[in-house]
C-alpha cells in the first residue's frame, strides 16, 4: 500500500514539476520571440528604407565624363548605400522587354534618357534629408531632374515610428504577463507543499532553511525552462534567417548573446524571486489558514 502511494506521490511530483518546466518555457520563449522583434523592429525597417530609389536623370547633352565623376562622386557620399549607371539604351531594353514590344520601333527614336539609380543608407531616408539631396543633385546643370517617391518616403517613416511604439508598448505589457504567469505556476507548485513547509516550521527549522530547498529546485525548473526556450528561440531564428538572409539576422552576435543571456537571467530571477515570496507566505500563516 505505501509503495503504491509513494509512486503515486512521485507521479504527481514529476507532473507538478513538468507543467512548471512547461509554462516557464513557453512563457520565455514568447518573451524571447519579442525580444528578437524589438531587436530587429530597426533592421528591418532599415531594410525596407534602402529599398527606396532616387533616379538622377540627365540631359541629352550631358558630357560622358561628368556623367562619370557624379557616379564616382555619389559612390563615395556617406549617404549612398549603392548607384548605378544605367544608360538610355539599357533603359530602352529593360523598358520593352516589360512591355512586351520595341517601342522604338514605333517611335523611330529612344526617349528615355541615361540615369543613375541611387540607393541610400537607411538613416538619410528622410523628407528632409532626401529633398536636401535631391536639391543639390538638381543644380547641377547637365542634371534635367531628380525623381523619387516622397509620399511613400514619409509613409514609411510615419508607420516606422508607429510600430516602434506599439511594440514597445506590447514589450512591456507581454514582459509584465511572463511575469505573472510564471509566478502563478511557482506559487502552484508551493502551495502543494504548504503543509511539508508548516512540518518543517513546527520542528523548529529556520525560515532560511526551509526556503533553501524551495527556491533552489525552483531555480533549477527555472534554468531547464529556459534552456528548453533557448532552443525554440535558436530553432526559429534559424529558420528566419535562412528565409530572411537579406535581413542578416545572425550579424550582431553580442547583442543576440545579450538577449539569450537576459531570457535565461530572467526565468532564474522571476523563479527566485516567486518562490521566496510564496514560501514566506506560507510560513507566515497560522496552521488552521493553510486549509483555505
Amino acid at each position: 500500500m505505501s509503495t503504491s502511494f509513494e509512486k503515486y506521490q512521485k507521479r504527481r511530483l514529476i507532473s507538478s514539476y513538468f507543467s512548471v518546466v512547461i509554462s516557464i518555457a513557453l512563457v520565455l520563449f514568447l518573451l524571447g520571440i519579442l525580444g528578437l522583434l524589438v531587436l530587429n523592429t530597426k533592421k528591418v525597417a532599415d531594410h525596407f528604407k534602402e529599398q527606396i530609389a532616387m533616379t538622377v536623370y540627365f540631359k541629352d547633352s550631358a558630357k560622358e565624363v561628368e556623367m562619370e565623376e557624379l557616379k564616382k562622386s555619389l559612390a563615395m557620399a556617406d549617404y549612398t548605400k549603392s548607384a548605378t549607371f544605367v544608360s538610355k539604351e539599357e533603359a530602352a531594353e529593360q523598358h520593352s522587354e516589360e512591355i512586351g514590344e520595341d517601342f522604338m520601333e514605333f517611335l523611330g527614336y529612344n526617349p528615355l534618357q541615361n540615369s543613375i539609380d541611387i540607393y541610400m543608407n537607411a538613416d538619410y531616408v528622410s523628407s528632409t534629408q532626401v529633398d536636401s539631396i535631391a536639391t543639390n543633385l538638381t543644380e547641377r546643370n547637365f542634371v534635367d531632374e531628380v525623381v523619387y517617391d516622397k509620399p511613400l518616403i514619409a509613409l514609411l517613416n510615419e508607420n516606422v515610428r508607429k510600430i516602434s511604439l506599439w511594440v514597445l508598448v506590447v514589450s512591456a505589457v507581454f514582459t509584465f504577463i511572463a511575469v505573472l504567469l510564471i509566478n502563478s505556476s511557482i506559487r502552484l507548485a508551493v502551495y502543494s507543499k504548504r503543509f511539508i513547509i508548516k512540518t518543517m516550521q513546527m520542528v523548529g527549522a529556520t525560515k532560511g532553511f526551509i526556503r533553501r530547498p524551495f527556491i533552489w529546485q525552483s531555480v533549477k525548473l527555472g534554468m531547464i525552462g529556459a534552456v528548453l526556450a533557448l532552443i525554440g528561440m535558436a530553432a526559429v531564428l534559424y529558420y528566419l534567417n535562412k528565409s530572411f538572409g537579406e535581413l542578416n539576422l545572425l550579424g550582431d552576435v553580442k547583442l543576440l548573446a545579450a538577449l539569450f543571456i537576459g531570457v535565461f537571467l530572467i526565468g532564474v530571477i522571476i523563479t527566485w524571486i516567486s518562490t521566496y515570496f510564496a514560501t514566506s507566505r506560507f510560513l507566515n500563516l497560522k496552521t488552521d489558514e493553510l486549509y483555505y
